[in-house]
């Protein structure tokens, strides 16, 4: 018998404390059959289509809607979601439903967008009782509501995001397991009341390289736990949810899974200091970078986590380039999202020079631009596949990404791709496709927190991570938190531990 499902996504990761909002005209959006067009790229969206596929469901497609990290969300944006949602359930009934979710999105007057989706599927009468099945980004700040009224949305484990795909497969084949035996899983959730930035949240390190491995002993040991998820939390948005949380997702008891949860909120909060990661200044590692590129131990690559795109930063901030520029280093590159600077050199000819003011531009807490004589090298469209379907880049924008109208400029050794779409830099073919070896570069510009490694640790001589002035400072004890509960690490100290 074929099962009829119900089908949607909404992934954007939230930064609430970016002075400018996220409005609709921000948003990539599929309707009905467009969602299909994901089919067969490295989407999580394309891992759900693609157990349809093989079970046989009968899917209506009923809206995609993403948009690149940044601030708070309009209002309009979540009931335009909403209106394309429910445009499909004149097409049940049906056997479930099955979401693409980042579980990050704040908007204006909704600080927790995925509980709110989920508590009106659940109004919905021929809606209350479904079960309801999807992914989640491990960066996702997921309410109790959320985890407890849904029977499997289940996270990313690494971070990197390698396994977006993959665990879209799985949570889809747990819909297709519940829907074809009648068994119906309960979700639980806990949370230790703790915070850490993005850079504390790689699952090469620990504490959550720790946490992950005990989920996956927790799942090993019981059979009735089909998923553990480690959420690492996104700590640059101000709501009651904020920070870490664990879920599991069980066909035994709750209580056993809940209490096998309290084993990862002790544990978190006795090692909470571990993901506390506060990175030191760029001026402390630029004569070891001189030294490494003299003695030709490169690329070393720079990771500016304040600017980081994947974190919702403008990628426009000009610290680090300006630190090249000062030094005259030879093969050092930036990028530098900055469209009206694309623009003007696009004017030009190549080999032409312009002096214009290039990068911050867009934040009061980078250092504003950089007035700059550069030649221009080449320009293009933006548009390059990914050389590694399992990139970071992969679990929100698929295969196929765009910069918008880029240009490569010079300023004296230092080379500086400009884009004009904040792009986050996770894959080599970002460079490749612009003309850079990435290998051949000496010293690189990196505006991430985590994500670039699964990109670059491969190819790279000499990493440094630096604090620069921007919005994704790893320090969040700097950031005026107003909205989520407290007490909370590392803005309080905690006394006990609890779910």
């Amino acid at each position: 018998m074929s099962h009829r499902v119900l089908l949607a996504g909404l992934f954007h990761e939230t930064h609430t404390f970016l002075d400018g909002r996220t409005p609709l005209d921000d948003w990539t959006i599929l309707r009905g059959d467009e969602l299909f067009s994901a089919r067969g790229d490295a989407s999580p969206l394309a891992g759900a289509i693609s157990v349809a596929d093989e079970c046989g469901w009968t899917v209506t497609p009923t809206i995609d809607m993403r948009a690149t990290p940044s601030g708070t969300v309009g209002d309009e944006v979540l009931e335009v979601f909403w209106e394309g949602l429910s445009s499909g359930f004149a097409d049940g009934p049906f056997d479930g439903i099955y979401l693409v979710l980042h579980g990050a999105m704040a908007c204006e007057n909704c600080p927790d967008v995925e509980g709110e989706v989920i508590s009106r599927i659940r109004a919905v009468e021929s809606l209350a009782d479904l079960p309801i099945c999807g992914v989640l980004d491990l960066h996702g700040n997921i309410s109790r509501q959320t985890i407890e009224e849904t029977q499997g949305l289940i996270s990313y484990r690494f971070n990197p995001h390698t396994d977006g795909h993959q665990v879209a497969v799985e949570s889809a084949r747990l819909l297709e397991q519940i829907m074809s035996s009648g068994r119906r899983p309960s979700s639980v959730w806990a949370a230790p009341s703790v915070m850490w930035p993005p850079t504390g949240t790689g699952t090469d390190d620990d504490p959550m390289k720790t946490l992950e491995t005990m989920a996956r002993r927790i799942e090993a040991d019981d059979d009735d736990i089909v998923s553990v998820n480690v959420m690492g939390g996104f700590s640059f948005a101000d709501t009651p949810d904020t920070g870490v949380s664990f879920a599991a997702t069980t066909f035994g008891d709750p209580e056993v899974a809940r209490t096998r949860l309290a084993e990862l909120v002790d544990h978190a909060i006795t090692h909470r200091q571990q993901g506390n990661v506060v990175d030191p200044p760029l001026a402390s590692c630029l004569d070891d970078v001189d030294r490494h590129i003299a003695a030709g131990e490169t690329p070393v690559v720079l990771v500016e986590p304040s600017d980081n795109i994947g974190g919702g930063a403008p990628g426009d901030a000009t610290t680090m380039l300006a630190a090249f520029i000062a030094r005259d280093i030879d093969g050092a590159v930036a990028i530098i999202n900055d469209p009206e600077s694309v623009q003007a050199v696009t004017e030009l000819d190549i080999g032409d020079s312009v002096t214009l003011p290039i990068g911050g531009k867009t934040s009061r807490l980078t250092d504003g631009p950089l007035e700059l004589t550069v030649t221009l090298e080449s320009t293009s469209d933006g548009r390059f596949t990914l050389e590694d379907p399992h990139s970071h880049l992969a679990s929100g924008a698929g295969l196929y990404i765009q910069m918008g109208p880029s240009a490569v400029v010079r300023c004296g050794g230092v080379r500086i791709l400009l884009t004009s779409l904040k792009t986050p830099p996770f894959d080599l073919a970002q460079l490749r496709s612009q003309g850079i070896a990435p290998e051949e570069c000496s010293v690189v510009n990196v505006k991430a927190a985590v994500a670039h490694r699964q990109g670059w640790d491969p190819v790279t001589a000499h990493t440094y991570t630096v604090d620069t002035p921007g919005p994704c400072s790893s320090d969040i004890s700097r950031l005026p938190f107003e909205r989520v509960n407290r007490p909370v690490f590392p803005l309080d100290e905690l006394e006990s531990a609890g779910p």
